[in-house]
This record gives C-alpha cells, structure tokens and sequence, in this order.
C-alpha cells in the first residue's frame, strides 16, 4: 500500500471517493490509490503581497500604497473545502479591503495613523476569510506614494514650520539674554566692588591676548571726576562766549 510523507509544518486532508474523510497527521501515512488522496496543507505562516495600486482618500488625494498579509492556515478542512485558492483568494480581498479602508481615510489620517489604519486593515481580511479556515495575524502597509504636487506642498509647509520654531526659539532665547543683562546690570550698579572686580576680571581676559595692545584699567571715580570736569570746561567756554 502506498505511503505519503507529511511533514511537521503540514497536515493532510484525506479525500475517499471524492468526500472528505479527515486529517492526517504528520509522519507516513497509507491511502488506496484511485479510491483516496491525501492533499498536503503546508500551516506555517506565510506572507502574500497586496500589489500597489491607486487609491483616493476622503479628502480626494490621490495615493499609491502597497501592503503585505502575514496569515496561516488554522483549519485545514476548510481552506481545502471552501476556497479553491486559499493564498490567492486571500491576496485579493485583501486588496479590496486596503481601497476600501484607505477610501474611508483622510490623508493626515493615513500618514499619521499608520498602525491603526493596518490593525483595522487586518480585522477586516481576518473576518473575511475565517470560513476559509485562514487566521490573519497581520497586515503591514508598506510604501505609501503621494502625488508630486502634494509632496512639494508638504515640504513647504514642513520648511515654514521649522522657521516658525527657529524664530520663536531666537525670540525666547533674547527676551532671556536682555533679563540676564538687566540683572547684571542692577547687581553691577547696587555693588561697586562687583563693578571694580568684573573690570579686573576683563583686564586679566585681556592680558592673556598675545597681540601688541597695551591695556591699562582706570578706576571708574577717576572717570566720574574727568567727566565733572568737562563739564565744568564746557560751561566756563559758554559762559566766555557770551562775554
């Protein structure tokens, strides 16, 4: 009596005068030729592509978007009983599903939900083919084109963004340095000694500067007594000229 082989990653649908009699496990099995056949059912996971195709959003843009299925078969009785084709089948109301799903979707919707769109993808196709016997345990969207024109749109509103966030970050960034001088400046008038010491500080920065400038740092009481002074000249040559 013949023997046929399955292997660990199938099982074996037996058939007996054309009707469905069970399944067969992995290991030798015998059957009668003529009367009985044993078709092999491999239930690994397997992947089927969705082809990429053009879809139009709620909104009206025009997208192209491929996927792929990861599936397997639970029930071998019923992927053989039910369906011809059961990868083949599978790949195509996939394919109705994504144009569907994607037909209800906005734009913003598709590019920022990504995952969600392809769990809702993926209950769908898993419901669909349950009498097939197939469990789907996930659907991937792969490449999602957007038309020429929309992609020049987004790159402009993208650049106008990233503007927008560099001018506000300037702006904070001087409303803070203007706060830090203005402190600075108060602490600098309240404290004189800071002001004498901030001037050391300035003539030793300087001292380390190899160049040939020669700096020499003036107490600032000796500035305030010039100025006095200047004014006193300036008034003394008004009061000449009216004479």
């Amino acid at each position: 009596m013949p023997l046929k082989i399955i292997n660990q990653y199938e099982k074996g649908v037996l058939f007996s005068l054309g009707k469905f009699k069970g399944l067969r496990d992995p290991g030798l099995n015998t059957y009668v030729p003529i009367l009985q056949k044993i078709v092999k059912i491999d239930i690994r996971v397997k992947t089927v592509d969705i082809p990429k195709q053009e879809v139009m959003t709620r909104d009206n843009v025009p997208v192209k978007i491929n996927a792929v299925i990861y599936f397997k078969i639970i029930d071998p009785e019923k992927a053989v009983l039910n369906v011809r084709d059961v990868i083949y089948a599978t790949s195509k109301y996939g394919q109705l599903a994504l144009r569907n799903v994607v037909g209800q979707t906005t734009l913003d919707e598709l590019l920022s939900e990504r995952q969600q769109i392809a769990d809702q993808l993926r209950n769908i196709v898993d419901e669909a083919t349950d009498p097939w016997g197939v469990d789907v345990t996930m659907i991937e969207l792969q490449d999602i084109e957007l038309p020429e024109t929309m992609k020049r749109t987004m790159a402009k509103q993208a650049e106008a963004e990233r503007e927008r966030r560099a001018v506000i970050i300037n702006s904070e960034g001087e409303v803070i340095a203007a706060e830090n001088i203005a402190q600075a400046a108060k602490t600098l008038y309240a404290t004189p000694g800071a002001l004498h010491l901030r001037t050391l500080h300035s003539v030793n920065d300087l001292s380390s500067d190899r160049s040939q400038t020669i700096v020499y740092a003036i107490p600032i009481e000796i500035l305030r007594v010039l100025e006095r002074l200047g004014d006193m000249l300036e008034k003394e040559n008004k009061r000449r000229k009216v004479k």
